[in-house]
């Protein structure tokens, strides 16, 4: 539910009028606030983007936020296209029912706007110091998506949880990368001259139905729709550069141009469209994984340090979308100076960048980070980053997936000894040139199915996404019909069916309880077990220091559905036990879920 708030005819009547009134608004529901001031444009002297500084203070009987604001031009530019206006914004997701105040901060000055010391500048009349009240009551019965379940968060543990408390496992696309370079969304060109792979999501115009949204006339049917895809295969996420000049396709940025000059001067209208785009994604429960840079631009902005341009870059960001419940902050694809890349960013300014973003969102979304693909490159490049309080994962890169098991093993195991645990889900899968082939070349899909989905998850991964590779189109670039991998999407669905049946969230990877190479384990132990298995052959589990009988049920990752009955249908603790064989012996693989019988 959205609320404008219009400050102009307010205050020229009564200054400290409660704005809000009696209205109460639903919890989870994003608010807005509009302040109308003199009007000004993208590319003013006095830079609206920098020179000004709004930003409200919420705060509730035990919470405060103080949520910045940004320059909305003619306040409704994703169908206007303005580039100029006198509408500055706040949008406020409020995380709790009860009574809230607010105060308004809004001031203008020389580089203001990433200036965190409160007395400088000079107040905007009207506007600084205003107040007022509203209320916020439980999410609407009707609400859907994130607005029922509340923001995603880290909350110190392995996995991602909702604000209600429930754990969130990830799954979704991690191809194409450029998933914004959309025909649709305003400016939006490619300035490579020897190629483009601008979107025009046309494919998915068909999943696109009546009642969601668009923009001017009709545009954005075919990336609306192609998320309403997502969705309806089971999926939950999608990762997208917000940045990628200099970068493999050199299509998506949210500044004015491309070019240097620009850095600090924004698309209102373009990021207006993008803020449509992840909202219903939103509304759709899925998450936007926002990756903030790419592995070729790290030292664009301020040469990787975080200054002016890094500062005001990550504060627009901030401002127009962390409202929204469904984001992730990605700090940098294959983030690091590495022996194939050596203007990488260094261990100083990773820290600092991290820290800006954690601590200037006011919501706490998740941050995680993209590691390099091969292991002697995460350790140099990971490790002096275990036990920072502001990383809250990795986003998982590797090259081999017969190694994605134990490397996510051993790097969960890490965090934990750290006393900060990582969620780290299994991202960009290589090798770089092939990926997650297509439906056509791989129908079955069994080295991704096996080694990256089950490995992944059976090692304690917080979720897995699909990189599509370089190779062979639709690759990790021009692809634009998520059809192709129609069969990897509803794969990943099973294999997450699976996972809602246990208690993963209190579960730990316990290989050392099989004894087959064959098979993984991840045990509660002496209340749950799941096996995995990639071989239609038994599996034995050391019960030893167990009792109780246990029942014992097979899970079949092709076709899923109920779990059905082998030839063992029960085991008794305190030994190692054979659990049968499965009830099909041509399904190739299997995950048998063993549970102690009160």
């Amino acid at each position: 539910m959205n609320c404008r708030i219009g400050f102009v005819i307010l205050f020229l009547a009564l200054p400290y009028l409660n704005i809000v009134g009696q209205k109460v608004y639903a919890q989870h529901e994003p608010i807005v606030f509009d302040f109308l001031i003199s009007d000004t444009e993208e590319t003013a002297a006095e830079n609206p983007f920098l020179h000004y500084k709004l930003e409200i203070k919420f705060k509730s009987e035990n919470q405060e936020f103080i949520v910045p604001g940004f320059y909305a031009a003619d306040g409704n530019a994703a169908e206007s296209s303005a580039d100029s206006g006198g509408t500055w914004r706040v949008i406020f997701t409020p995380n709790t029912a009860g009574s809230w105040s607010y105060i308004v901060h809004f001031k203008k000055g020389y580089n203001i706007a990433i200036d965190d010391d409160p007395y400088v500048g000079m107040p905007i009349e009207k506007h600084h110091h205003s107040s007022g009240t509203f209320s916020v009551k439980a999410p609407k019965s009707t609400a859907i998506g994130f607005a029922q379940s509340g923001r995603l968060t880290y909350n110190n543990s392995r996995y991602l949880h909702t604000k209600d408390g429930k754990p969130f496992l990830k799954f979704g696309a991690n191809s194409p990368e450029n998933f914004l370079a959309y025909k649709d969304i305003d400016n939006t060109y490619s300035y490579d001259n020897d190629k483009s792979f601008i979107k025009t999501w046309s494919s998915h115009i068909q999943d696109w139905t009546e009642g969601d949204p668009s923009w001017q006339n009709g545009k954005g049917k075919g990336i609306i729709g192609a998320l309403n895809y997502l969705a309806s295969k089971g999926m939950n996420s999608v990762y997208a550069l917000s940045l990628n000049i200099e970068g493999d396709a050199r299509d998506v940025w949210p500044f004015i141009s491309h070019h240097r000059k620009d850095f600090k001067r924004y698309d209102v209208s373009k990021l207006a469209q993008w803020d449509i785009i992840f909202s219903h994604a939103e509304n759709l429960g899925i998450v936007i994984q926002i990756l903030t840079q790419e592995k070729e631009n790290e030292l664009i902005l301020d040469d990787g340090y975080t200054n002016i341009e890094r500062k005001l870059y990550y504060r627009e960001l901030i401002a127009r979308f962390a409202h929204h419940k469904n984001i992730i902050w990605n700090m940098g694809e294959e983030n690091g100076q590495a022996n194939f890349w050596r203007q990488g960013q260094n261990d100083q300014q990773r820290f600092s960048m991290i820290r800006y973003v954690k601590d200037h969102d006011p919501y706490q979304n998740p941050i995680v980070i993209h590691t390099m693909s091969e292991a002697k490159e995460k350790e140099l490049i990971l490790s002096p980053l275990l036990g920072f309080d502001r990383l809250d994962g990795l986003s998982f890169q590797m090259s081999n997936p017969f190694d994605v098991h134990d490397e996510i093993k051993n790097w969960l195991q890490k965090a934990e000894a750290s006393n900060r645990p990582w969620i780290i889900s299994m991202d960009e899968i290589g090798p770089w040139h092939t990926g997650t082939k297509s439906d056509i070349e791989s129908p079955r899909h069994d080295t991704m199915r096996q080694e990256v989905l089950w490995g992944a998850l059976m090692a304690g991964a917080s979720g897995v996404e699909w990189y599509f590779g370089w190779n062979k189109p639709p690759n990790d670039l021009n692809a634009e019909d998520w059809r192709s991998r129609n069969n990897m999407w509803e794969q990943t669905a099973i294999a997450h069916d699976f996972f809602k049946m246990i208690p993963y969230q209190n579960m730990d990877a316990s290989d050392e309880l099989i004894k087959e190479e064959h098979a993984y384990c991840f045990s509660m132990e002496g209340s749950t077990y799941a096996v995995y298995t990639k071989a239609a052959k038994s599996a034995s589990l050391d019960l030893s220091n167990q009792i109780g009988d246990y029942s014992v049920k097979w899970f079949n990752p092709l076709k899923g559905g109920n779990l059905l009955s082998g030839t063992i249908k029960k085991v008794q603790g305190g030994s190692v036990v054979n659990l049968g064989n499965p009830p099909d012996k041509s399904v190739p693989d299997w995950a048998i879920l063993i549970q102690r019988i009160d």
